[in-house]
């Protein structure tokens, strides 16, 4: 059963990327649509923990939830909505795996922690296939806004890694409060942000969910993505511990890839395989002590935290 989950784990978060692009290129406003997902899924969750007795209300009056729902959700994903519009999944399932580095070039550059020299050189590894992915597109006619949208995605997880640090102390706040019941407090704030800026930049016409790819990409990402994913990564976490299941972010951006080329008919050429891989490469080395604590089965360092949810994940 663990393998089964660890697997429709992977498979979940490697395809959100390509729902996301279906539904912005079949018209669906991508602030709109991504605050529909994240609202209404946190809304569901927070009152299922609420009538099973492992939340209250009051929790969603405390300003910490704000704040991660500000930087997790809203940060992240309205950069990654936005920039889908003009890149391809692939190469943004590739730009996300760079949280857990931002993480690291942020913990080192404002709480003066020094980072281990293997981190360093996964970082460097990383920003190399970040190059890769990105700098041969620059030499055929890119748009700037192809240009806008991976700057966005990048920026989107300097919001992720902010997020991922400062919900190590709301853990610690809420310790008795179900990790559930934080994750769903945060997308809903999160999801209300981005319904208030897609009030101000974008003109919504409800016909959209008519269409069969915008309400299909919708339910996807609303349903198997945000509450069927995260419920599994939730479960898998407390039968394993909280290194093993975040590997998903090794294993997502290769299977983002596949199914951009064979369902959607994505380009992918031999640089932008080895760029993803690099990524990948770079990320595994930055998180090189977590997995080798994982691997030897000792106890975990300090984590970071997932995207899009609160609950603790590891880190260097």
């Amino acid at each position: 059963m663990i393998l089964l989950a660890y697997s429709l784990v992977c498979l979940i978060f490697g395809t959100t990327f390509l729902a996301i692009k279906i539904g912005v290129d079949a018209g669906a406003p991508p602030f709109f649509s991504a605050g529909i997902r994240f609202f209404m899924a946190g809304a569901i969750l927070f009152l299922w923990m609420v009538w099973k007795g492992k939340a209250s209300f009051s929790l969603l009056l405390r300003k910490e939830m704000l704040f991660t729902g500000a930087a997790l959700t809203f940060g992240t994903f309205a950069g990654l909505y936005w920039a889908e519009q003009y890149v391809s999944s692939g190469l943004a399932a590739g730009l996300s795996a760079t949280g857990p580095m931002m993480i690291l070039l942020l913990q080192t550059a404002l709480f003066r922690q020094k980072a281990p020299s293997y981190s360093i050189y996964g970082c460097i590894i990383g920003f190399t296939g970040v190059l890769l992915l990105v700098l041969p597109s620059l030499a055929i006619d890119v748009s700037p806004l192809w240009l806008i949208g991976c700057a966005a995605v990048l920026i989107g997880e300097c919001c992720y890694a902010a997020g991922a640090i400062h919900s190590k102390k709301v853990t610690t706040t809420f310790s008795e409060v179900s990790p559930v019941a934080l994750n769903a407090a945060q997308m809903i704030y999160g999801g209300a942000l981005l319904f208030i800026l897609s009030l101000f930049t974008e003109n919504v016409h409800p016909g959209f969910l008519l269409s069969f790819k915008t309400a299909g990409s919708l339910l996807y990402l609303t349903v198997v993505g945000s509450m069927v994913g995260h419920t599994l990564f939730y479960w898998l976490v407390a039968k394993t511990n909280p290194v093993f299941p975040s590997t998903w972010l090794y294993i997502s951006p290769p299977i983002a890839v596949g199914v951009g080329l064979v369902f959607y008919g994505e380009a992918v050429s031999w640089i932008t395989v080895l760029g993803v891989f690099t990524i990948i490469a770079g990320t595994v080395l930055v998180n090189a002590g977590a997995l080798k604590q994982l691997i030897f089965k000792q106890k975990p360092p300090a984590p970071i935290l997932q995207k899009g949810n609160i609950e603790a994940l590891p880190q260097e």
